[in-house]
C-alpha cells in the first residue's frame, strides 16, 4: 500500500470510529478532509479495516471491547427472533470493530421475499424500506428500524434487515483475502463471543 493510500486509510478510519461511517463514505470523505484530488487512489476495505483495528487499539481499547460486547449481544437476541429467515451477520458487529456508533446488518435469506416484512407488521414494529446493492449487482430491499440495546443502557441501534433470495446463501461463507469471513449464522457468532470470553481476541477466524 502507498504512503498516500495509508494516509486516507487512517483518516477513513478516524471517521469510521469516531462518526460510524460506512467504509465508502469514510474514504471518500477522508479525501476531502486530506485535501487531496477525488481522483486519488482509494484504499481497499481490508486497509481500511486494518487502520480501523489499530485506532481502536490505541484510542479505544478500555471502551470498545464492551460496547462491541453488548451489540453482539443485542444481534443475537434478534437473531433468536428472526430464526425462520436463516440470519447472518455482516459489517462491523460481526468483524469485531464496532463501537456503539456501529448499527447491526443482518442478510436474511427468505424464499419469499416478502414474509420478513409480514412477520414485522405481525409483531407490531416500525421499520422503513430501502434499497441496497445484492450479491448479483441487482438492488434488495433492507429494512431498517430503532431498537433499544440493553448493554447499552437502553440507547438505540439502527437495525438493518437486508432480503436476500434463499439460493444467495450458496458462497455467501466463502472466505475474504484475509481468511475471514464476511458474515455468520447465530452458531458462528455464538461462538465468536464464547472464544472473547475466553481469550479477549474478536476477530473472526
Amino acid at each position: 500500500m502507498s504512503e498516500l493510500s495509508q494516509e486516507i486509510a487512517a483518516a477513513a478510519a478516524r471517521l469510521v470510529v469516531e462518526e460510524g461511517l460506512e467504509y465508502g463514505p469514510a474514504k471518500r470523505r477522508a479525501v476531502k478532509v486530506l485535501g487531496l484530488n477525488a481522483r486519488a487512489q482509494l484504499p481497499g476495505n481490508d486497509e481500511v479495516e486494518e487502520a480501523v483495528e489499530e485506532y481502536l487499539a490505541i484510542f479505544c481499547a478500555d471502551t470498545q471491547p464492551a460496547e462491541l460486547a453488548a451489540l453482539r449481544e443485542l444481534a443475537a437476541r434478534w437473531m433468536e427472533r428472526l430464526a425462520e429467515f436463516r440470519p447472518h451477520l455482516a459489517g462491523a458487529v460481526w468483524r469485531g470493530t464496532a463501537t456503539r456508533l456501529n448499527d447491526i446488518h443482518l442478510q436474511l435469506y427468505c424464499d419469499d421475499p416478502k414474509s420478513t416484512e409480514i412477520a414485522l407488521i405481525n409483531q407490531r414494529l416500525d421499520y422503513d424500506v430501502g434499497s441496497v446493492p445484492g450479491p448479483r449487482g441487482q438492488s434488495v430491499d433492507c429494512l431498517s428500524l430503532t431498537v433499544p440495546c440493553p448493554g447499552l443502557g437502553g440507547e438505540g441501534i439502527g437495525l438493518h434487515l437486508t432480503i436476500l433470495d434463499l439460493d444467495d446463501l450458496r458462497g455467501a461463507l466463502k472466505p475474504d483475502t484475509r481468511g475471514r469471513t464476511e458474515r455468520g449464522d447465530l452458531g458462528a457468532l455464538k461462538k465468536l463471543m464464547e472464544d472473547v470470553d475466553h481469550d479477549d481476541t474478536h476477530p473472526p477466524h
